[in-house]
């Protein structure tokens, strides 16, 4: 059954208007770390993945400067109100991405997943993953890695192999929490809960671990250097199932927030579902739950909930078809609409200090693909106070093409206060997008 709070509009608008003062006080409740004693909010990551590309003539502006001279586009009017806050960037190529249907495949590895000798398929670190290391040390959890909740495992959105957008240092996929109701049961606490149960529940999960150890560690030594790879892959993935036990252990006498309003309903999708995942990351940052979060969206779905008939890869065809480019176009407004949504709640919304969430905040918007299946120059909408130094409200022609977007990942970790000199294939910073 669907929850008052999703299916009663007057309900959810009352908890959004009441959640900026409610929702500062579990912060204050459930850290565990000497940042409880302090008042100065901590720097917040979160990345936003959109799968297939935008209409080309109609969503990405040709000149440079600040939005206020040169207008937006219609594929990005629905940003108006806040456009002196937005930042765009063009010139961005991902190097690594060979794939013209995985948006998301390597979007924030920068990893050619193809190119490995000796291995069909090889990814590395996402930058999210790479951030929640110096960012959700204290946390109670690392990052959170969201998914859609959508039956075609995304090849149809354009988002690729993966289960989300993060993969872990090992170059494996971290799975996605695919609907708003796991998220939900993921943040807050369950009365049903008690200690013995939680712990219960970790002692079966370290002995299947030990089993699985087992299993392992008695395998033939004589491998062969591919089956050694694999066998080192499969160790590292066992270590990091550890060390997420080990975390556990450690927040269980910590209590999860209280939920705030009712479980959302089981079968949210499209627009429904952005929303109301927009809506919990808002939570899981003011309450410190994660300060690293990606989240991979859904495309098919929202185009159903619009009324269009097509998947996302069909649409992506959309030059030889003046339906299909209108429809584009209209996709492309809702993308950005629902965007908006999400930085005005980030705006409403209080931090520990009663100042913005969005103050505190850098939010990465984008894909691998430009529009169809182009693989240069990606759309890079980058919003949020957390990066103080950013050029907000103009749209940023990089002097260079095929600029790595690896520069651009270092440039935005490095701006919320990540202690690294160069990631992936970068080369050095996007010095051009800061003041």
């Amino acid at each position: 059954m669907m929850s008052n709070f999703t299916t009663n509009s007057q309900t959810r608008r009352s908890f959004l208007r009441a959640g900026a003062s409610i929702l500062a006080l579990p912060f204050l409740e459930t850290m565990a770390d000497a940042a409880a004693t302090t008042t100065e909010p901590p720097k917040r990551m979160v990345f936003l993945g959109t799968g297939f590309g935008f209409t080309k003539d109609t969503f990405y502006p040709d000149k440079d400067g600040r939005f206020s001279e040169i207008g937006l586009t219609n594929g990005l009017e629905s940003l108006t109100r806040h456009q002196d806050d937005i930042t765009m960037v063009s010139h961005l190529t991902n190097l690594g991405a060979s794939n013209p249907h995985g948006g998301s495949v390597s979007y924030l590895t920068g990893a050619n997943v193809a190119g490995t000798p000796g291995k069909r398929f090889f990814n590395s670190i996402s930058c999210d993953q790479v951030a929640a290391q110096h960012l959700g040390k204290n946390t109670r959890f690392q990052s959170l890695s969201l998914s859609a909740n959508e039956s075609d495992g995304g090849q149809n959105s354009g988002h690729g192999p993966g289960l989300s957008l993060s993969w872990d240092e090992s170059g494996n996929p971290i799975p996605g929490i695919k609907r708003p109701l796991d998220l939900f049961r993921t943040l807050f606490a369950n009365p049903g809960d008690t200690r013995a149960e939680l712990d219960a529940r970790l002692r079966k999960q370290q002995s299947i671990l030990d089993i699985v150890k087992v299993g392992g560690g008695g395998m033939n030594k004589h491998l062969s250097k591919r089956d050694q790879q694999k066998l080192d892959e499969y160790f590292n993935g066992i270590r990091q199932i550890e060390q997420g036990l080990e975390r556990q252990a450690r927040w269980a006498d910590i209590p999860k927030p209280d939920a705030p309003f009712d479980e959302p309903g089981s079968g949210l999708t499209g627009e429904d579902e952005i929303k109301m995942m927009y809506d919990m990351i808002i939570i899981a940052m003011q309450t410190d739950s994660t300060r690293v979060i990606s989240y991979r969206q859904p495309v098919c779905s929202v185009l159903e909930g619009m009324g269009i008939g097509l998947k996302a890869h069909s649409l992506s065809h959309y030059g030889f078809s003046e339906p299909r480019k209108s429809a584009s176009q209209r996709r492309d407004q809702k993308t950005t609409e629902l965007l908006a949504h999400f930085i005005d709640r980030l705006k409403t919304a209080k931090d520990i200090d009663g100042s913005r969430l969005y103050d505190n905040c850098i939010v990465s918007f984008g894909t691998n693909l430009r529009s169809g299946h182009e693989l240069r120059d990606v759309p890079a909408i980058v919003t949020g106070g957390g990066a103080k130094n950013l050029k907000h409200g103009h749209h940023i022609i990089l002097p260079k093409e095929d600029t790595p977007l690896a520069n651009y990942w270092l440039t935005l970790m490095q701006q919320a206060g990540v202690p690294i000199e160069r990631f992936s294939h970068s080369t050095g910073t996007t010095s051009e997008i800061l003041t």
